[in-house]
């Protein structure tokens, strides 16, 4: 079913005579359900959000702000922007064309077929369409994992594009497809010294909306020499560590958690991605020094051979894993979809003990908590986003209860992983910016990126013969 703006049921804002791109100085969202997810602040059947300057200033069941322009919420659900912690967003432009594919085969016809044509524009369009759609669908933050960097030129139209679309962003750099040389199996090769440039020269502030990251390669890829001058590297440049580990015959084959214990690599400001076939063992490493997990549920499914989402075993270790979007080769990347997928496939694993551990059965609103603030502690932005506490940036969305497929709303956060889907996300603020608002899009031209993904996906279709 194809989900289209609603705009007949739009929440009825007190609206001035022209929709404004950024917020006023002292804004109100007035009267809404407000889902705070901080458990100091808690929920309000009926509540306000200050925002001041791009932050906010209070949250509360009714605030006075006689100045503030008022923004009536009555018929919506106001909580944080989702985080996504794992996007591949420039491989935005071949969407959907791997719906019937293999964990093996994704890596075989996407990152060694397709990857090595990417040109820096291919990069380009990709990732702007991927944080673009992303923010339609209310995420306000996204970790790009960007490995198709082929030349120095890719790194800086991927950043270019993730500064165009005004998502939060961090931008965690890979590796090149198609030179030649061997980044991917037991390499000697250390990470791209480019990553050093682009901490030095576009990258270099750790306050800005776009920060920097290391896509790592990992003992999977690399010789231990290696993943010890990669970490080393990273830590030099105060950067976090973001990691696949875990997938298919690569979990039991390597054992990469236990080699990076051994190594006393493991720490806080590492993320390690799917963990699917990763030991429990390997696991209980992760929660013993602070690691953090990330599952793409839709994509773990949907590839054959990647393995069972560690959701559950994760969870009954005490870790909080963050979702992924991961790749919309073989999916949808909107977070809705993502909670829906793993709040129902764990549910079914746990209540017919198919987990070799004994494992939770989780709550919608547990998985809105992995969407938002367990992300935001994954990408080292909980200071920042994740939950609307005072004193962080306005990074925000509204969701329409009154629309026909939640209305009437008993449980809000239910609702919202059950049943909602982008078409009723109404607004989107970033750091006090609306990036959607009325139900539509602020300030982009939709037409020149429909236009420019088209030409992108027609061009490496017929670099790659169409495969």
């Amino acid at each position: 079913m194809l989900h289209s703006t609603c705009h007949c049921l739009t929440i009825r804002y007190q609206r001035t005579r022209e929709k404004e791109r950024t917020l006023t100085k002292r804004l109100i969202f007035k009267g809404g359900h407000v889902l705070s997810m901080d458990p100091g602040i808690g929920e309000f059947e009926q509540g306000d959000v200050l925002v001041e300057g791009g932050r906010i200033a209070a949250v509360g069941p009714s605030i006075d702000a006689l100045d503030a322009e008022v923004i009536d919420v009555s018929d919506g659900i106001v909580l944080p922007g989702f985080v996504d912690a794992h996007r591949h967003t420039w491989q935005s432009a071949l969407r959907h064309r791997l719906g019937e594919i293999s964990f093996s085969g994704y890596g075989c016809v996407m990152l060694r077929g397709f990857a090595p044509h990417y040109s820096p524009d291919d990069v380009h369009i990709g990732t702007l369409l991927g944080c673009v759609s992303a923010l339609e669908a209310g995420t306000t933050t996204l970790l790009d994992w960007s490995h198709a960097l082929n030349t120095p030129e890719h790194a800086d139209a991927a950043v270019d594009a993730l500064r165009a679309s005004g998502i939060r962003a961090v931008f965690a750099q890979g590796w090149p497809r198609g030179d030649g040389q061997n980044w991917t199996t037991a390499s000697t090769l250390g990470h791209p010294s480019d990553i050093e440039r682009v901490r030095r020269e576009l990258l270099f502030s750790d306050d800005a909306l776009v920060t920097h990251a290391m896509a790592a390669r990992g003992p999977e890829m690399t010789t231990e020499v290696i993943v010890q001058h990669d970490f080393a590297l990273a830590r030099q440049l105060g950067l976090r560590i973001s990691m696949h580990a875990g997938t298919g015959e690569f979990g039991p084959k390597y054992r990469a958690i236990e080699k990076m214990a051994k190594l006393g690599l493991l720490g806080p400001d590492l993320t390690l991605i799917h963990l699917c076939t990763s030991s429990e063992a390997e696991l209980r490493m992760v929660a013993d020094h602070g690691v953090h997990a990330c599952i793409g549920p839709q994509a773990e499914m949907m590839l054959d051979g990647a393995g069972v989402m560690a959701l559950g075993r994760l969870m009954a270790l005490g870790i909080e894993p963050c979702l992924s979007g991961d790749t919309e080769t073989c999916g949808s990347g909107d977070l809705l979809t993502q909670m829906r997928i793993a709040l129902a496939a764990q549910r079914m694993l746990a209540s017919n003990n198919l987990e070799p551990i004994e494992t939770p059965s989780l709550t919608p609103r547990q998985l809105l908590e992995l969407a938002t603030i367990a992300g935001a502690r994954a990408c080292g932005l909980s200071e920042r986003t994740g939950s609307l506490t005072p004193g962080k940036d306005a990074d925000l969305i509204v969701i329409r209860r009154s629309d026909l497929n939640l209305v009437p709303v008993s449980d809000p956060a239910g609702a919202i992983v059950l049943a909602a889907h982008p078409g009723n996300i109404d607004t989107v603020v970033v750091k006090g910016e609306f990036k959607k608002r009325y139900g539509e899009l602020v300030g982009y031209d939709i037409p020149s990126i429909k236009r420019r993904a088209f030409n992108s996906r027609e061009r490496l279709l017929a670099l790659s013969n169409g495969k």
